[in-house]
């Protein structure tokens, strides 16, 4: 089969503007929890899209660890390529894809570094070896070898047991949406976008766009 002839066709749901919620977090939430009980592969990853200084798009798969009326939360190194182009350029795209639901949620808007307290909160709630790794990774620096990042999660094992404290360089992003858009497949590539827009005064307008 061509690469070309690959397709499928979208008849699970429908989504129009009566169906939506006022609030674009609330309609989150319900289709999250929705991919959730449907058993979503990897429900809680989404594609961060970032530019760097030169103005060069990259993209990686992160996991939202939180959300609410605030934004949209991760952790990460900020050393990482992601943290040299949030802090050149604090903004970002998000993408979430289910497709066991055939949707998609695009997520766009400014990024900030949320506070000491609540990356301890989190770092010190992550299991034992996920503390270590982040203690042993210089993220996106080059290594010379597998057993190079070995030998320093030893040294970190070594050196710190089953206490390791919480990196100054990790921790946790908000973004803070002004844009979200919630895509529903339907047949024959005619999909439902309602999209979600901030306003000056922080209300949010609902429109349609064309698939």
């Amino acid at each position: 089969m061509s690469i070309a002839d690959i397709r499928k066709d979208y008849r699970q749901a429908s989504l129009s503007e009566g169906d939506v919620q006022a609030d674009p977090f609330a309609q989150f939430g319900i289709w999250f929890q929705q991919a959730l009980t449907a058993d979503a592969a990897e429900a809680n990853a989404m594609s961060l899209a970032t530019v760097n200084a030169q103005g060069r798009p990259s993209s990686r798969i992160v996991l939202i660890k939180e959300f609410d009326e605030r934004g949209f939360c991760w952790f990460t190194n900020y050393d990482s390529a992601k943290g040299a182009d949030l802090e050149t350029n604090p903004h970002a795209a998000l993408l979430f894809f289910w497709t066991a639901l055939e949707r998609q949620v695009r997520i766009e808007g400014r990024v900030e570094k949320i506070s000491a307290e609540e990356n301890d909160s989190y770092f010190f709630s992550r299991p034992l070896g996920s503390r270590q790794s982040a203690n042993a990774s210089q993220q996106s620096q080059p290594v010379a070898g597998r057993e190079v990042l070995e030998q320093q999660l030893q040294a970190v094992i070594a050196q710190f047991g089953e206490h390791p404290p919480r990196p100054k360089h990790w921790g946790g992003y908000r973004l803070i949406p002004e844009r979200l858009e919630f895509w529903q497949g339907r047949a024959s590539r005619f999909h439902d976008r309602i999209v979600y827009t901030r306003n000056a005064d922080h209300s949010w307008s609902i429109s349609r766009l064309q698939p």
